[in-house]
């Protein structure tokens, strides 16, 4: 791995500026932004929509992150076309060779289960990061990267009515408009530490997290007593190996359970606890 004293310095300066964010965009607990406006000074509420409020948190935030990269000696990128990975480039001024990728992720709280979120995905497995010099779908190919972390945001959704979401208020009634989401939570981590052995939507390749925020915050995901190294591995083999069942057919590897019986691993690299399930105790 390289550049790790650069990567524990950009990590615990992440980790501070995360612990800031919630006061920078919040009112007494509640998000500070109510709507879209027009020229005509109409006011239009904001939808639950987790891409609607995914897509505002990000722009909401956006001048916070150019002051936190030029605060720490770093330029700052985007990524250069939609859908790439990461959202966040960071380069550092002082060597350029370094380099951090930064995905911005939201989740919200899941009221039927105190304790755990709806997760959230943590980028692709497939082509650029089986092939780490590759560079499509990637702002840098993978390889260059000397860290992946995600900037996680969960938040409450708050409950309200559609009256209010379809109502047009005017600028002076904006503190009357209710916040659709509140109770802000953010933390930064290295992508790997909060990672699931699942994937994280549909049919895509994308790499799923764990939804305990207890572990999230702690970093304590499937793959924390394994490593990135065997994180890595997984994931770029996840759904090609091909196990026997006991029944002797043959089924795809799926789980990191499998993958250290497969590969001859202690099964103590594991990590039960991460896969904590909504609804089961303990």
């Amino acid at each position: 791995m390289k550049h790790q004293v650069e990567k524990a310095a950009f990590a615990k300066e992440l980790k501070v500026f995360a612990a800031t964010l919630a006061e920078r965009i919040t009112s007494d607990g509640e998000w500070t932004i109510r709507g879209f406006i027009d020229i005509f000074r109409n006011v239009y509420t904001i939808s639950t929509d987790t891409k609607v409020v995914s897509k505002i948190l990000e722009l909401h935030l956006f001048p916070h992150f150019l002051a936190f990269a030029e605060s720490i000696h770093y330029r700052m990128e985007t990524a250069t076309c939609q859908n790439w990975y990461p959202d966040l480039t960071f380069v550092s001024e002082k060597d350029p060779g370094v380099k951090f990728a930064v995905d911005l992720k939201t989740t919200y709280r899941d009221e039927e289960h105190p304790g755990f979120c709806n997760g959230f995905t943590l980028g692709s497995h497939g082509e650029y990061f089986v092939d780490r010099k590759s560079g499509k779908n990637i702002q840098y190919p993978y390889g260059e990267y000397s860290g992946h972390f995600c900037l996680g945001i969960i938040y409450t959704r708050a409950a309200v009515e559609r009256l209010a979401e379809t109502r047009v208020y005017r600028v002076d009634e904006i503190e009357d408009i209710p916040a659709v989401i509140k109770n802000f939570l953010f933390f930064a981590e290295e992508k790997w530490r909060i990672a699931s052995d699942k994937g994280g939507s549909g049919n895509t390749a994308n790499i799923g997290s764990i939804h305990y925020i207890e572990d999230i915050l702690s970093g304590n995901g499937v793959f924390a007593k394994a490593g990135e190294e065997l994180f890595d591995d997984y994931w770029a083999n996840y759904g090609k190996i091909e196990l026997l069942d006991p029944s002797g057919k043959r089924k795809k590897l799926s789980s990191f359970a499998e993958y250290l019986r497969y590969r001859g691993l202690p099964e103590s690299l594991n990590n039960p606890r991460a896969q904590k399930r909504k609804g089961v105790p303990g």
